[in-house]
């Protein structure tokens, strides 16, 4: 099998320090996970903006520090979100992809997410998908059901994206296609041929959506983002943490653990060593 690409996905939008007090929020903080998930085995970062506050925000200028601290530190890809949180505008969403990270998140469908409704009109998509071919950035295709990967499928024969793409199958989020294996079967059997994938699970999903991945080939996604628990009852430290499990996981099933530059290689990432 190829070598894994593990995904960190640090902080979220939703995530508060009364429900973890190891969510970083302020850039320094997010640069030390980040330096922390890649010793640990990471070589995507998955990051959301915070406010000092710690409420959700898309602006350009705390992106940016986050991207210059954490290439300053470390060479892993850092992951910028597009869905930012649920009630944003399009237009503050998409503003970040103007700083041309290597990569950034395109979500291919709307989806009920929790108590609220994660709203992406086709027009938005496109318009994303637009602006990531403008600027340079490798879009990972979020996909959350089935629906979401014909739309990508339609969004490659309208010269909008290029094949092959890299998805993240996100499974368990309340609303969403629930965080089971036989589900997890199902997308990637509807994804188009070459396209290479990571999987995400939600909250107690998280270890054997991740498990299931290492064995059928795909790529993992963990992190503060997605569950905040280690075990029942005992909250994650860190991000590293969570990726420290996965790298010994990995490598008891057979799979070495890639770099960032061969994480580039195989998620489509060019013009980059």
């Amino acid at each position: 099998m190829d070598k894994l690409v593990i995904t960190a996905a640090l902080n979220g939008a939703e995530v508060t320090r009364e429900q973890s007090p190891y969510v970083p929020i302020s850039p320094e903080e997010i640069a030390a996970a980040a330096v922390e998930a890649a010793a640990a085995g990471a070589s995507i970062v998955h990051v959301h903006a915070r406010n000092d506050d710690g409420t959700p925000t898309q602006d350009k200028r705390v992106y940016r520090e986050i991207i210059e601290r954490i290439g300053a530190a470390c060479d892993v890809i850092v992951q910028v979100s597009t869905g930012g949180a649920v009630g944003m505008t399009a237009e503050e969403r998409g503003n970040v992809i103007t700083l041309a990270p290597e990569m950034a998140t395109l979500t291919t469908g709307s989806v009920n997410f929790g108590p609220g409704v994660f709203m992406n009109e086709p027009a938005v998509i496109e318009r994303f998908a637009d602006l990531m071919r403008l600027h340079g950035v490798c879009p990972e295709i979020e996909v959350f059901d089935v629906g979401m990967i014909a739309t990508a499928k339609r969004l490659v024969d309208a010269g909008r994206l290029s094949l092959p793409l890299h998805f993240d199958i996100v499974l368990g989020v309340p609303g969403a296609i629930p965080g089971e294996i036989h589900h997890l079967m199902h997308m990637i059997s509807a994804l188009p041929e070459g396209c290479t994938w990571t999987a995400a699970g939600i909250g107690r999903a998280q270890l054997p959506i991740a498990n299931a991945a290492i064995l059928l080939g795909g790529h993992v996604r963990v992190g503060l983002e997605d569950n905040i628990y280690y075990s029942r009852g005992r909250l994650a430290m860190s991000n590293a943490e969570l990726v420290a499990r996965i790298v010994r996981l990995a490598r008891e099933l057979g799979r070495d653990i890639a770099d960032a530059g061969e994480a580039r290689r195989m998620v489509g990432i060019s013009g980059r060593s």
